[in-house]
């Protein structure tokens, strides 16, 4: 369904330093990362798309989040949403909603939000029930 999806950075290495160990995390690996342009993108596997990727935006105004916009990365079990977080707190992101179960979206939602650096919002989530991975 997805190309790619876009997040727009004020600082890339503050950003890189807040992507890298988050990807790292959820098992995603990075693609390419080029400091002199500056962007960098991580691949969904089996690759190659859609591409998750971080720069200034195109028209080089600061980044802005949006009010009602999110991206959500999918874990492979609910312990990967709990590390996750805890990893995009470690590295400068902040709280939006601690990993746990959101019932009200279904049984086995598993799931935590936070904000990146510059405010964009992030969520990871599970939708296995415990010890099962969804294919």
């Amino acid at each position: 369904m997805f190309s790619h999806v876009f997040i727009g950075v004020s600082d890339f290495d503050r950003a890189l330093a807040f992507y890298n160990p988050l990807m790292a995390t959820l098992g995603i690996e990075q693609r390419f990362c080029e400091s002199s342009r500056p962007w960098a993108g991580w691949q969904s596997s089996p690759g190659p798309r859609p591409l998750f990727l971080i720069n200034r935006p195109y028209d080089e105004e600061p980044p802005q989040s949006g009010n009602g916009q999110m991206v959500a990365f999918l874990a492979v079990e609910r312990s990967v949403v709990d590390e996750a977080f805890a990893v995009a707190i470690a590295h400068g992101g902040t709280s939006e909603g601690s990993p746990g179960m959101r019932p009200e979206y279904h049984t086995h939602y598993h799931g935590a939000y936070f904000r990146d650096p510059d405010g964009n919002k992030l969520c990871v989530v599970c939708h296995s029930p415990q010890n099962q991975v969804e294919s």
